[in-house]
């Protein structure tokens, strides 16, 4: 794993007798409650943005965490998130590190993510695009969420985020965002 700023946060370690299991379950439970500020019905558990959350020797918890692409302006507010609930959890000195390679894929979405994703009528993305070509152009109709209907066109390459794409349904005229393929 390539890695970029870890800085140490959270009282002094624990001791070493203490249970690492139940830090580690604690981690995750605080980071499954941690909103997406853009797409706040989403976990950035769901998003597939936690890495990894490993005890280390010396009593750190080390929490790994994968912007969605670099620049994504909400990096530094869910790394301060991600803090603010490892602190409020109590899991005594964590360490949360960039993770950037390899990098962030939509693949990554969880099952749940991409339900969530549905529910807000955001088409999340089949997968992964091999190329920036097929991202913008992808190889089969975007589906309507509302009625659908494959009969839709897209309106933006960016849609409310730099990670969506706008579309419209000609079917039953209802604009919706469609998650694109990274």
């Amino acid at each position: 794993m390539n890695s970029v700023r870890a800085e140490t946060r959270g009282p002094a370690p624990a001791p070493a007798d203490t249970d690492a299991d139940r830090r580690v379950s604690l981690a995750w439970s605080a980071l499954a409650a941690v909103e997406d500020p853009e797409i706040p019905a989403l976990s950035i558990v769901d998003l597939g943005l936690i890495r990894c959350v490993e005890p280390l020797s010396n009593g750190i918890l080390e929490v790994g965490l994968s912007p969605t692409y670099l620049g994504c302006p909400a990096t530094e507010v869910i790394r301060r998130s991600v803090e603010q609930a490892l602190s409020n959890a109590g899991v005594g000195a964590f360490a949360v590190i960039n993770v950037l390679s390899p990098a962030w894929t939509s693949d990554w979405i969880t099952a749940e993510g991409r339900r969530k994703l549905e529910s807000c009528g955001i088409v999340p993305p089949e997968r992964s695009a091999a190329s920036l070509r097929e991202m913008l152009h992808p190889y089969r109709p975007v589906g309507c969420p509302r009625c659908h209907s494959t009969d839709t066109e897209c309106v933006s390459e960016f849609g409310s985020t730099p990670c969506k794409a706008l579309h419209r349904c000609r079917a039953c005229l209802e604009p919706f965002e469609y998650f694109k393929c990274i």
